[in-house]
């Protein structure tokens, strides 16, 4: 099932007396269980599109419909809302907290979503997806002492630990080796599939692709 629809978004920015336009009416559907990469140059718009249907950024144009309903017509509030509580980010790097243990860093996730888990019910729901990256070993670590895999990995879990509906991962591998990048990304495809979570991945990295249900190319701000 469809659970995101972009509809002719366009991103056009300014400067000065110039008008550029970064995106040129995009259409793009996202399933549920599934994997999309998008993929380009830099420059064609991947990562401009991510952040608009992840509700960072607003369009010029167009609409981004998430769960039947038209985000482009919410206002801040109400996106910050969904992307709190529906959402899920990884990124190029894992921008852990470094004062807190990995446990923490999740009870945190779940504090910003404004989970209603009871503390009990938050340690048992931490201890489960510690237990899915295969990190519940090191629960009580700092992120100082975790390898570039594993604080990926601690990354993953802060992303799905308040039970997110889409996934946005921007070049969640572009920090880690060949081996690593590929157990992030079977780690990313696997919960996708396990979750059932609409995952939408930008990279630059095309043996990555492969770990995808769809690919999507762009290039000058159109789907290729």
């Amino acid at each position: 099932m469809s659970l995101f629809t972009i509809n002719e978004v366009r991103k056009t920015f300014t400067n000065g007396d110039v008008q550029e336009e970064i995106l040129k009416g995009i259409n793009l559907s996202l399933r549920e269980g599934e994997v999309t990469a998008l993929v380009g140059a830099s420059g064609s718009g991947k990562s401009t599109l991510l952040t608009i249907a992840a509700g960072l950024q607003p369009a010029s144009n167009g609409q981004v419909i998430f769960d039947g309903k038209n985000m482009t017509a919410m206002n801040a509030e109400q996106v910050r809302k969904i992307r709190a509580s529906q959402f899920g980010f990884v990124f190029q790097f894992a921008h852990l907290v470094p004062f807190l243990t990995v446990e923490e860093q999740l009870m945190l996730m779940l504090d910003v979503s404004e989970s209603t888990l009871s503390k009990h019910a938050r340690k048992k729901e931490i201890d489960k997806v510690l237990k899915l990256v295969e990190m519940d070993h090191r629960k009580n670590a700092y992120s100082s002492s975790l390898s570039g895999g594993e604080k990926q990995r601690v990354a993953i879990a802060r992303a799905i630990i308040h039970q997110p509906k889409v996934l946005f991962a921007d070049e969640p591998t572009a920090s880690l080796d060949s081996k690593r990048s590929k157990d992030v990304m079977t780690l990313i495809r696997d919960l996708t599939k396990t979750l059932n979570i609409t995952t939408l991945m930008v990279t630059h990295d095309e043996e990555m692709l492969s770990f995808a249900d769809h690919v999507i190319k762009m290039g000058d701000g159109v789907i290729l």
